[in-house]
């Protein structure tokens, strides 16, 4: 990784929400209440320094948090 310290249920969340999903859809795929999905989400945001998923996930590619190929696998 770099030196953006995610977690990594966050770095699982930020794959998730860059592969499309729905809060929801991530909740119910990491078994997670879509409460703490959201404080993810928001400590996601705060540590890279943005204000939306997209922004998330362009950024997250830039610092390699994210490597660009794994924002095109497909959604099981």
């Amino acid at each position: 990784m770099n030196n953006v310290p995610l977690t990594s249920r966050e770095s699982q969340v930020l794959w998730h929400l860059a592969q499309g999903c729905t809060y929801k859809r991530i909740a119910d795929r990491l078994g997670m209440s879509l409460h703490t999905v959201t404080t993810h989400i928001k400590s996601i945001y705060r540590k890279l320094d943005v204000h939306c998923a997209a922004a998330a996930v362009r950024r997250a590619i830039e610092l390699r948090v994210l490597n660009q190929g794994e924002t095109h696998a497909a959604s099981y």
